[in-house]
């Protein structure tokens, strides 16, 4: 990054948003990193581009305060999958967050109404996705960032589900913060428990 920086502006967006083009999410990191560090403005080009699903939104819930019915949505900004998400995000200001396995939305009928309202979510799974490490740096590095109220974990069951839980604990380590935790397990039939 010290060579490229001296390149000047556009050389460090074409650089940034390469890496970000070919999933080197760990060395983007570093990179966004070392510009902040030194006060180097990122360029807004890294975070444009690429998938139009992709730039970080707030969304208004289709319900506040009241009980979810029908098929109202309780989600409050996208994209919701971790390997997405921008840490540096506004939503996570102050946020309550529900960090779930991918299965749970699909086991658990209610799920927006009993989990997901008023919360910001943020999704992966623990057993099919490449690199947790990853994962365990960038819940780190929002933890850091943002001030977090509470986080409720949710995960199936299934004893591979347990990584869910190890990431999230991993981070707060990482990230040196003691955040409320709570943990909901849902079972196969889509049942909650504790």
């Amino acid at each position: 990054m010290e060579n490229i920086v001296k390149q000047g502006t556009n050389t460090i967006a074409a650089h940034l948003k390469h890496l970000k083009n070919h999933g080197e999410m760990k060395l983007l990191s570093e990179a966004m990193d070392f510009l902040r560090e030194r006060n180097i403005p990122v360029p807004a080009a890294v975070h444009s581009g690429g998938c139009p699903g992709s730039p970080a939104r707030k969304l208004r819930p289709a319900a506040t305060g009241g009980a979810l019915g029908g098929g109202a949505s309780a989600l409050r900004q996208w994209p919701i999958q971790l390997r997405l998400i921008n840490p540096d995000a506004e939503y996570f200001d102050d946020a309550d967050l529900l960090i779930s396995a991918d299965c749970v939305a699909h086991a658990h009928g209610a799920f927006h109404r009993d989990l997901l309202a008023g919360k910001i979510l943020i999704v992966f799974c623990p057993k099919l996705d490449p690199d947790l490490g990853s994962y365990v740096e960038k819940l780190a590095r929002i933890f850091r960032q943002h001030r977090i109220r509470s986080i409720t974990v949710a995960r199936m069951e299934v004893p591979c589900c347990g990584g869910t839980v190890m990431v999230v604990k991993k981070a707060l380590e990482q990230a040196e913060r003691d955040i409320p935790l709570r943990t909901v397990i849902v079972g196969l039939d889509g049942t909650v428990g504790q």
